[in-house]
């Protein structure tokens, strides 16, 4: 009997073990501690070309749209391709993913903030600064 006894309290000192770990698994499973806001915003107040609006391009147009790929004619590989296309629409229309615009990028949506940024500074002249 005494080695039927050890079998079971092991037996659920395992299972004690297992339900601990599963449930601590879910401890920071809320959207506050998963994505934090970490007192950012979103700065559309001083968007620069330089500073906001070439990384952005860099990083999320220029493998489609510049001098050695020119995907539906479109280039963004220097200030003024870029400033033209954000001035007439046709760039704003696209990152915002409206219809009768192909939407860009193809893998998916700008974060919204990004989107904000190139608003403002079309807004705001789309200055070479």
């Amino acid at each position: 009997m005494e080695h039927q006894t050890t079998k079971f309290t092991k037996w659920l000192l395992f299972v004690g073990l297992i339900l601990s770990l599963g449930l601590s698994a879910c401890y920071k499973d809320n959207e506050e501690d998963l994505y934090p806001d970490n007192g950012e915003s979103c700065n559309t107040e001083n968007v620069s070309f330089s500073q906001t609006i070439e990384p952005l391009v860099n990083n999320n147009c220029l493998s489609c749209h510049s001098a050695t790929n020119t995907s539906g004619g479109v280039r963004l590989d220097s200030h003024s391709a870029i400033a033209e296309a954000a001035t007439n629409g046709r760039l704003l229309g696209a990152i915002r993913h409206e219809a009768g615009f192909s939407a860009m990028p193809q893998g998916g949506k700008l974060p919204d903030c990004a989107i904000s940024q190139f608003e403002a500074w079309a807004s705001q002249g789309a200055l070479n600064n």
